[in-house]
């Protein structure tokens, strides 16, 4: 169930889908009702299902995929998944610099600044940078992470 609610944000967020947020009178409070994860311990809604079609993506898919450049060259690797608010894809952890996993540091790319496409049964990303920029990107830290 989780894969489907992750594929169902990865996929609004990324293929540009705009969902309207409804307003739902209770009482004398009005509430946002809309897609995505609440974030707490009781769910906000009876259980729903989604169905995935072909082109949507499951984030299972998208870690690891190879970030490349204009030029062709490979500046990183998608590492995780932001979902920001519950709702919607946020950021894209990627990893960048280093070699074999030494001296690789994380940033956060905003999806709309990231193109994905599937080369013959691969997907790769692909972002309008150089690994010079890259390295010069704010720093993401796991550990800073509240947990």
């Amino acid at each position: 169930m989780k894969t489907l609610i992750i594929a169902a944000a990865v996929s609004l967020s990324l293929t540009g889908v705009v969902v309207a947020q409804q307003t739902v009178a209770t009482g004398s409070n009005a509430m946002m009702a809309g897609p995505g994860i609440t974030i707490g311990n009781a769910a906000t809604m009876p259980l729903k299902y989604v169905e995935i079609k072909d082109v949507d993506l499951v984030t299972s898919k998208l870690i690891g995929v190879d970030i490349y450049n204009k030029a062709n060259e490979d500046v990183g690797e998608i590492s995780d998944i932001v979902i920001g608010d519950g709702k919607s894809v946020i950021g894209v952890v990627a990893s960048v610099g280093g070699f074999l996993g030494i001296g690789e540091s994380y940033i956060v790319i905003d999806p709309a600044s990231l193109a994905l496409a599937n080369d013959n049964g691969t997907w790769k990303a692909y972002v309008d940078t150089n690994k010079d920029d890259l390295s010069k990107a704010p720093k993401f830290d796991y550990s800073k992470l509240k947990k």
